[in-house]
C-alpha cells in the first residue's frame, strides 16, 4: 500500500482540542468533523487539503483528550497519512481503529517542508521526500495492522 501527497506540517504537541476543537464533539458526520479540522490552528487548511495529502508534525501528536473524531476528522479531510515524530499512544491506536495510516519518524518529521511532495510506501516503511530527493526509514507497519488499514478500519477489518 502506497500514497504520494502534498504536506501539511505542523509542530509539537498538537493536542486533540486543535484537532478537532471540542465544540464541534456533538456530532457523528465525518463530512462536518473535517469541515473543521485543524481550524483553530490554521484556519485555511480546509480549504488547502487535497484528497491523499500528508500531515507532518514533530512529537506528541494527538495529546490530550482520547477521542476518535481527531483522527477521524483528519481522514475524512483528505489526508491519506500522518507522519510524526512521535505519537500519543491512544491517538496512535485510535487512528489504528479507524484506519488512518500513521508512521513515526523523528528524522523525517523534522526534515519534510511545507508544501514538499512525499510518498510512502507501507510494506517497507519508506518515506521518500520527493521534492528533495531524500529517504527516510520507518518501521513498517505489520501485516495485521496493514489489513486493517486496507479494510477502512478494525471493525471493517472483522467483519
Amino acid at each position: 500500500m502506497n500514497v504520494k501527497g502534498k504536506v501539511h506540517k505542523f509542530g509539537d504537541n498538537i493536542d486533540t482540542d486543535v484537532i478537532i476543537p471540542a465544540r464541534y464533539l456533538n456530532t457523528s458526520s465525518h463530512k462536518e468533523l473535517a469541515a473543521h479540522c485543524m481550524e483553530d490552528i490554521d484556519k485555511d487548511f480546509v480549504n488547502k487539503v487535497q484528497p491523499g495529502d500528508i500531515m507532518v508534525a514533530e512529537k506528541n501528536f494527538g495529546c490530550g483528550s482520547s477521542r476518535e473524531h481527531a483522527p477521524i476528522a483528519i481522514k475524512a479531510s483528505g489526508i491519506s497519512c500522518v507522519i510524526a515524530s512521535t505519537f500519543a499512544r491512544i491517538f496512535y491506536r485510535n487512528a489504528i481503529n479507524i484506519g488512518l495510516p500513521i508512521l513515526e519518524c523523528d528524522q523525517a518529521a523534522k526534515e519534510i517542508k511545507e508544501g514538499d511532495t512525499v510518498s510512502v510506501d507501507f510494506s517497507t516503511g519508506v518515506i521518500t521526500d520527493e521534492t528533495t530527493g531524500k529517504t527516510y526509514q520507518a518501521e513498517p507497519f505489520p501485516e495485521f495492522i496493514q489489513n486493517i488499514i486496507k479494510k477502512g478500519g478494525l471493525i471493517k477489518s472483522i467483519m
